[in-house]
């Protein structure tokens, strides 16, 4: 018995041994491992459960949502609903009597979108109705954590039973981590989140974690720290005065959006920037650099909150408007005879720029040409992975093919406010006085008479995703494995060619005759992560300038994807690695 006892407890031993000789890790800690019934496993369920109380105009449910478009008559209107701004059109139909019987009534089929992100197809009311009653009423507590949400995209280290990592997840959205986080608690991956993560209050600001008790105790502190809004009126009739102020006076808000009187002005005011100051003063930044002075006030009344702007020289921002949306970082306001204004929450921004502050803004990192149109033509194309790097020493540089090409910049107070001169020999599309119209965190607007030009800035070593891209691009060759332009398949085209990239953005392709075709590249994040290719006119490589979408990465093989404006994949270019 004592043989057959330890004959078991023997082989134990050699066999964690032998899985010690062939590979050393460690294994996250019991604080490290998502666990399947923690607290903190339910709480990132819950706060990426589709929340639904949005539209409740429409569906009067907190767990379901319309799949836009739908169409609805309202009081006898017909009004199809695009977006979740026309929502503010049941809205007006509704207030526009006070003693009339309010009625919706949805044109079917509609499709519903359920708390755990399911897609439903309803062909009636009765339909709908029956999954109505699975919701719980008006303003009651529920499962959906709202006050706070992830930033992302955000990756997750699965580990096999052996804690060994034998994969990195990336999430990119609420739907893709509540499914991941359902995984985890029925036990089909074990894993562990790669801080450091950046949670999103709802007040706008940020707050980064770096392990598993700072995220527990941060989503704690906020899930009941704002107004869910969940009553089945659209939006902001519960929101106090109080609140209203506050979220006035926390951060600068740019114009986005302004109609007046049935017209739209975004080309006169888009990118003006405004901030609130306690004691009811406003000031507004024009694009060139004018400080405007007015007055702000609230009031809250049983039609909801109201804005009072008032300026002297600034006439079509100065009414008393209806904040008929409210989110952490947008306010929406409008008034009767087509008057609306969009103001967008930009913390980030400095509100009176100062030259040395502009210039010191530009010297941080690198800037990629994202747009350029001269003279209506697009140009930005030419500037495919070809960074600026703009010097304290007004010295400015362009890469091209791994080499940089030299020339001068300087940052120039003009009558209309701040401007950039740009002076690069060759380079004529840049070269000239650019008034700055926009400076944001990770972009800045420029214009010149019937020209316009925006700056997307790339700070390297700052994203961990980006930098293994770089790292897995410097370590080999790597040919093409396979290139479809729509259906036409173009991998022939690029038979025993190589392709090494270069640490200083240099792609060099030696074709089959021994020859080199010289190309840039850039990776960087954008609306995910992506790889700028850029080979001039040279074939057959000249089809692959384009800013491609990375949809898959690893150490021996890339796949980028050009998709169109509706979504669908138009062309495909696989990288292996020799």
């Amino acid at each position: 018995m004592k043989r057959l006892l330890l004959l078991p407890f023997f082989a134990l031993l050699m066999f964690m041994s032998c899985q010690q000789e062939v590979v050393d890790v460690t294994a996250p800690t019991e604080g490290e491992a998502l666990v399947a019934s923690s607290t903190l496993t339910s709480f990132m369920a819950k706060t990426s459960i589709k929340d639904g109380s949005e539209d409740n105009i429409i569906d009067r449910a907190n767990c379901l949502s319309v799949d836009l478009p739908v169409t609805v008559i309202v009081n006898g209107i017909e009004i199809i609903i695009d977006s979740k701004e026309d929502y503010a059109a049941i809205k007006a139909v509704f207030d526009e009597f006070d003693d009339d019987d309010d009625n919706l009534e949805i044109m079917f089929p509609i499709t519903i979108i359920l708390s755990d992100h399911t897609e439903v197809t309803i062909n009636s009311s009765a339909e709908l109705q029956e999954l109505v009653q699975q919701c719980i009423g008006e303003d009651e507590p529920d499962d959906d954590i709202e006050c706070i949400d992830f930033q992302y995209p955000i990756s997750f280290s699965i580990y096999n039973t052996q804690f060994q990592v034998i994969d990195v997840v990336t999430v990119e959205s609420d739907r893709q981590l509540h499914h991941f986080i359902e995984r985890v608690k029925d036990g089909e991956v074990f894993a562990s989140i790669d801080f450091p993560v950046t949670m999103v209050l709802s007040d706008g600001s940020t707050v980064v974690v770096n392990n598993n008790q700072e995220l527990q105790a941060t989503i704690q502190d906020a899930k009941d720290a704002c107004d869910e809004d969940d009553d089945n009126d659209f939006h902001d009739h519960d929101f106090t005065k109080e609140r209203l102020d506050s979220l006035l006076v926390t951060c600068p808000w740019v114009v986005h959006d302004v109609d007046r009187n049935g017209e739209n002005l975004n080309d006169q005011y888009r990118d003006f920037a405004m901030i609130f100051k306690e004691g009811g003063i406003v000031k507004v930044r024009a694009r060139n650099g004018d400080m405007l002075t007015g007055t702000w006030s609230t009031r809250i009344t049983d039609h909801g909150a109201l804005i009072k702007l008032e300026f002297d020289t600034l006439v079509d921002f100065t009414l008393e408007w209806f904040v008929y949306d409210i989110e952490y970082d947008r306010i929406k306001l409008f008034t009767e005879g087509g008057n609306k204004i969009i103001l967008e929450k930009k913390c980030d921004i400095v509100f009176e720029q100062t030259i040395e502050r502009i210039k010191n803004y530009l010297t941080e990192c690198y800037w990629g040409v994202d747009r350029l149109n001269v003279n209506g033509s697009d140009k930005e194309d030419d500037y495919i992975g070809t960074p600026l790097k703009f010097f304290a020493d007004g010295t400015v540089k362009i890469r091209v093919n791994g080499e940089f090409i030299a020339g001068t910049w300087d940052v120039l107070q003009v009558n209309l406010g701040f401007a950039l001169q740009i002076h690069l020999e060759g380079r004529a599309d840049l070269e000239l006085v650019w008034l700055i119209t926009s400076l944001e965190p990770d972009f800045i607007k420029l214009e010149n008479l019937n020209n316009k030009m925006e700056l997307e800035r790339h700070c390297f070593g700052g994203d961990a995703d980006v930098t293994f891209i770089e790292n897995v691009l410097n370590a080999g060759v790597w040919s093409v494995a396979l290139y479809k332009d729509g259906d036409n398949d173009k991998t022939s085209d690029y038979f025993m060619y190589s392709m090494d990239f270069m640490e200083n953005g240099w792609v060099k392709v030696t074709d089959p005759n021994n020859g080199i075709i010289d190309g840039s590249w850039l990776s960087y994040r954008n609306d995910g992560l992506r790889l700028a290719l850029n080979f001039g006119i040279e074939p057959p490589f000249q089809e692959l300038n384009y800013r491609w979408k990375i949809t898959s990465v690893s150490e021996t093989k890339i796949e980028l994807k050009d998709f169109s404006s509706s979504g669908t994949v138009e062309r495909t270019l696989i990288l292996e690695r020799q």
